[in-house]
């Protein structure tokens, strides 16, 4: 199949100092200019946990903030000043977990893009589609083409037996399942340092390792991946590979809590493929922490392995069958998910805030905002913890805390800034004003939701 592969391969509130955009020019802005720009008086939260401080002007120049610093400072010389007295600023949003062409659909890809942006998120990790919408879709939002976060995004390992999967038929028409460059097969025959390499050749962010392979193949995977320097994202069970198993492969991010709870079954109860997963017992994990799922929870603390919990998405899955009787249920409850990302929560594992899904397309707001409210009504999480998970821990999962992630000099003018005050309510981030997304401002009061 890797010989197949090399030949694809080939192949509102406030709009004080600031001009009103609206929304066709915000989608059109042009790009920073050198002036600098002093966002004056707001109430910053930095995204490292620390507590909100005042008197702070965050200075903008480019795509860059070059200066957190006392609002009584100078300003450079003929800077643009905009006074945001009242706001709370906040990094821009990360959603470590969503799909943007499965299938392939640019129009509402774009819609959701300019969703997420004017409510705030300013990246995402996309974790596994047809790479060849997806690089597209992140051209244009790198370059600014349409209103959207940043985008970065995975290149899809797996057993043969799951590109029977009719997804991956979607992501991949016009080629063959399993033999593409972001969508590859592996097997005994698999040459994995070009499976590898290929997988670089799309520009994907990491290597998704998904289902259908045994531990020997995770792990093997896992070490070529680091060796060129790939991250490497992983289900929390990779069907026969257990959770366990996943763990001694080193991954840099786990995703979905739910699924860990495979380890606390017997070995003749878990399941060997994707296709064969059932419902998993909910009693061992709702009333206290499962012993075997606290086991793998000091793993990931001690070895830095940050979990993708996805609770809405499970909670959601709950909510559509809940009016259909005999309908299939979901592989965890909300509860269930709930109370094994609280565990890792108390036991210290860093915990990312992604959805695996999205709210209708009516919705005036995406589902990282539910995740968020989710984490900390339903799971406990403080506020202020919630987001770091959704600022400064999701950069690390996109392997990009290097530019992103808290407000500081040198990192992106990703921020966002609200009329109230986060770090007591994340419901609070439903009182956006405006958001800046490489240091442009796209203001909420400008974004309409598209009617069918």
């Amino acid at each position: 199949m890797v010989k197949h592969a090399r030949a694809l391969a080939a192949a509102s509130m406030m709009m004080l100092a600031m001009a009103p955009l609206s929304a066709g020019a915000a989608d059109r802005a042009d790009h920073p200019t050198d002036r600098a720009v002093v966002y004056h008086g707001a109430v910053l939260i930095d995204g490292t946990g620390a507590p909100p401080r005042s008197g702070l002007s965050v200075v903008v120049q480019g795509e860059r903030i070059v200066a957190v610093q006392p609002d009584s400072a100078p300003a450079p010389a003929g800077a643009e000043r905009v006074d945001v007295s009242g706001l709370h600023v906040l990094p821009g949003l990360i959603d470590s977990h969503v799909h943007v062409a499965t299938p392939p659909d640019a129009a509402r890809a774009h819609a959701h893009m300019r969703r997420w942006l004017y409510s705030g998120v300013t990246a995402v990790r996309g974790m596994a589609d047809d790479l060849r919408s997806v690089s597209e879709l992140a051209r244009q939002a790198r370059v600014g083409e349409v209103a959207s976060p940043d985008i970065y995004y995975a290149a899809l390992m797996a057993g043969e037996g799951f590109f029977n999967d009719p997804r991956t038929h979607a992501v991949t028409a016009g080629a063959v399942p399993g033999q593409t460059p972001w969508m590859q097969a592996i097997g005994v025959d698999t040459d994995l340092p070009l499976a590898v390499a290929m997988a670089r050749g799309t520009s994907a962010s990491g290597i998704k390792i998904y289902a259908d392979l045994p531990a020997e193949w995770v792990a093997a995977i896992a070490a070529e991946a680091r060796r060129q320097g790939v991250p490497v994202w992983t289900h929390a069970m990779v069907y026969p590979a257990t959770p366990q198993e996943v763990i001694d492969a080193g991954p840099d991010v786990m995703s979905h809590a739910c699924i860990l709870a495979h380890q606390a079954q017997p070995p003749q109860d878990r399941p060997q493929s994707y296709a064969t997963r059932t419902p998993i017992d909910r009693a061992p994990f709702l009333n206290g922490d499962n012993p075997v799922v606290q086991g793998l929870l000091d793993q990931m603390r001690d070895r830095d392995i940050i979990l993708d919990a996805t609770v809405w998405v499970y909670a959601d899955q709950e909510r559509a069958v809940a009016d259909r009787p005999g309908a299939r249920q979901p592989i965890c409850s909300g509860p269930m998910v709930f109370a094994l990302t609280r565990q890792a929560y108390r036991t210290g594992v860093a915990i990312a805030a992604g959805t695996d899904g999205e709210t209708p397309d009516a919705d005036p707001w995406p589902a990282l905002l539910q995740e968020m409210e989710l984490l900390q009504n339903a799971v406990g999480m403080t506020p202020g913890d919630v987001i770091v998970a959704a600022t400064a821990t999701a950069a690390r999962a996109l392997n990009q805390q290097a530019d992103m992630g808290t407000l500081a000099p040198g990192k992106l003018a990703n921020m966002i800034f609200v009329a109230g005050d986060p770090s007591t309510d994340v419901a609070e981030l439903r009182r956006l004003v405006f958001t800046v997304k490489r240091g442009q401002r796209f203001v909420r009061s400008d974004f309409t939701v598209p009617s069918n």
